[in-house]
C-alpha cells in the first residue's frame, strides 16, 4: 500500500461519501511509478466485484455517465478525453474568481469511467467502465470551500439538484450517480427522479454515512431513499458493512467502500472510504449493463443486480448491506437473462412512438356489418329496458288505485 498523508477530514457537508480522505504524500517517487503503485492498490477492490472478468463482456462503451457532484476535473491525465463539463448550479456561492477544486467529483468519476494512464494506460485509476463517458454537473461544493454555507442556507441553490437532474436527462446520460445526501427530502427532487426513470435512466445514489450514530438504524437519507433510487451501502472485506455505512430499509446493494483508491485533481492519487465510493463502483457496473442491454429498464436493472449479488445475507436482505455486495459479471449475465426472457423491456415512450409527443391510435380495420349488427341488438336491448320499466310503472299506480277504492272499516275497543 502507497504511503498516504492526510489531507482533508471530509469532502462536502451534503456529500454521502468520503468521512476520510488522504491523498499521495509520496514526493520522491515519479510519476510514473505513482501510477503504477495506484493501480496496483486500486485493483484488488476491481476483483472483489469480478470486474476484470466483466470487461471480457463489455467495457462500458456507448454510456454516459452523468456524475452530480462537485464538478470533474477534466484534464486528469486518467480522464482526459472522457469528460463533458456541464453547467454550475452553484455559481455565486464562492467568492469572485475562486476556482473550485473539484475534490470528490473527480474521485468518484474516475471510479467510474478512469481509463488509466501513463505508457500503454498500464498506470493510474482504472474505473469500472473505462469505455464509458463522463457528464459532469457541478450541484454541490467541496467542503473546504469558502461559499459552502452560504450554498447550504441560500434558497437560490435549493433546486441545484433536481436541475442537475434534468439537465443530466435532457443530455443523454443513461446513468445518472449522485454521491451525495441529505436527511431532508424535497418535492423538487423526487420529481426529478421520476422524470429520469420514466425517461429510461438508471439513478445510483449513496446511502449515507452515519452508521457508527449509535442507532440501531439510520435516518433515511435523499435521493438515495426515493423509490426507483439504487441505494448503496459500502462493505469491507468479505462483503462486510462499513461501521460508518447506512442501516435503514432503503439500502438496496452494496459495494466496496473502505481505503478505495481514485484519481484527484493536479494529478493527485486519493485514498478514501465511504458510500461514495461504493456508489461509483455500482455505477459504473450499471453503466456495463446499459452498454450491452441499453433497452433495459431502470426496475430491471436494478433486479439483475440484486439477484447476482454476493455475500448475500442469510436472510436474503439486510438493511446494513441490501441483497448484498455487486458482482460485475453475474450482474451482466442477469440482465441478459431479463433482456432474452423481454424483449424490448424498458423501450422509452420515444422508442414507440417517436421524438415527439404520440399522435391518434389510427384504426387499420373497420368491420361494418359488425358495427350495424351490434347497434341493432343495443338498440333492442334499450327498447325492451323501457318497456319493462313502463309495465312496472302502470303496475304500482293500479295497485294505489285498488287500495284508494276500499271501504274504511272502524272497530272499537
Amino acid at each position: 500500500m502507497l504511503n498516504w498523508a492526510i489531507r482533508l477530514a471530509a469532502a462536502c457537508i451534503l456529500t454521502a461519501g468520503l468521512p476520510a480522505v488522504s491523498v499521495l504524500g509520496s514526493t520522491a517517487a515519479s510519476a510514473q511509478g505513482i501510477g503504477q503503485q495506484a493501480r496496483a492498490d486500486e485493483m484488488p477492490e476491481l476483483r472483489k466485484i469480478d470486474v476484470p472478468a466483466a470487461w471480457r463482456v463489455t467495457k462500458g462503451a456507448g454510456v454516459t455517465v452523468a456524475v452530480l457532484d462537485t464538478g470533474v476535473d477534466p484534464t486528469v491525465p486518467d480522464l482526459t478525453g472522457s469528460v463533458t463539463t456541464g453547467p454550475d448550479y452553484t455559481l455565486g456561492a464562492d467568492p469572485p474568481g475562486y476556482q473550485p477544486p473539484h475534490l470528490h467529483g473527480t474521485y468518484i468519476a474516475s471510479l467510474i469511467a478512469g481509463h488509466g494512464s501513463g505508457p500503454g494506460r498500464s498506470g493510474g485509476v482504472i474505473g469500472v467502465a473505462p469505455d464509458a463517458r463522463i457528464l459532469s454537473v457541478r450541484v454541490i461544493l467541496d467542503d473546504q470551500e469558502p461559499g459552502l454555507n452560504i450554498y447550504n442556507e441560500n434558497t437560490k441553490y435549493a433546486d441545484a439538484i433536481p436541475d442537475g437532474i434534468r439537465y443530466a436527462v435532457s443530455h443523454g446520460a443513461q446513468v445518472i450517480n449522485m454521491s451525495l445526501g441529505s436527511t431532508t427530502p424535497t418535492r423538487a427532487t423526487l420529481l426529478a427522479i421520476g422524470y429520469a426513470i420514466s425517461r429510461n435512466v438508471v439513478v445510483v445514489a449513496s446511502a449515507g454515512n452515519e452508521g457508527t450514530s449509535g442507532r440501531r438504524f439510520t435516518p433515511y437519507s435523499y435521493p438515495a431513499s426515493f423509490t426507483g433510487v439504487i441505494s448503496v451501502a459500502a462493505v469491507g472485506g468479505a462483503g462486510r458493512r462499513a461501521s460508518f455505512s447506512d442501516r435503514n430499509a432503503a439500502v438496496v446493494i452494496s459495494a466496496p467502500g473502505v481505503n478505495v483508491v481514485g484519481a484527484g485533481p493536479g494529478g493527485e492519487y486519493l485514498i478514501a472510504s465511504g458510500t461514495s465510493p461504493a456508489a461509483a463502483f455500482v455505477s459504473g457496473v450499471v453503466a456495463l449493463i446499459r452498454s450491452k442491454y441499453p433497452q433495459l429498464a431502470p426496475a430491471l436493472v436494478t433486479q439483475a443486480l440484486v439477484s447476482s449479488a454476493r455475500h448475500r445475507p442469510p436472510a436474503g436482505y439486510n438493511p446494513g448491506i441490501g441483497f448484498g455486495e455487486v458482482d460485475a459479471v453475474a450482474a451482466l449475465s442477469a440482465a441478459g437473462r431479463l433482456a432474452a426472457q423481454r424483449p424490448g423491456a424498458g423501450l422509452s415512450a420515444s422508442a414507440h412512438f417517436g421524438a415527439g409527443p404520440p399522435g391518434p391510435i389510427q384504426v387499420v380495420h373497420r368491420s361494418y356489418r359488425k358495427i350495424v349488427t351490434l347497434g341493432v341488438v343495443a338498440g333492442v336491448a334499450a327498447l325492451g329496458f323501457l318497456l319493462a320499466l313502463a309495465l312496472l310503472v302502470m303496475q304500482v299506480l293500479r295497485g294505489r288505485t285498488r287500495r284508494a277504492a276500499e271501504p274504511v272499516t272502524e272497530t272499537s275497543g
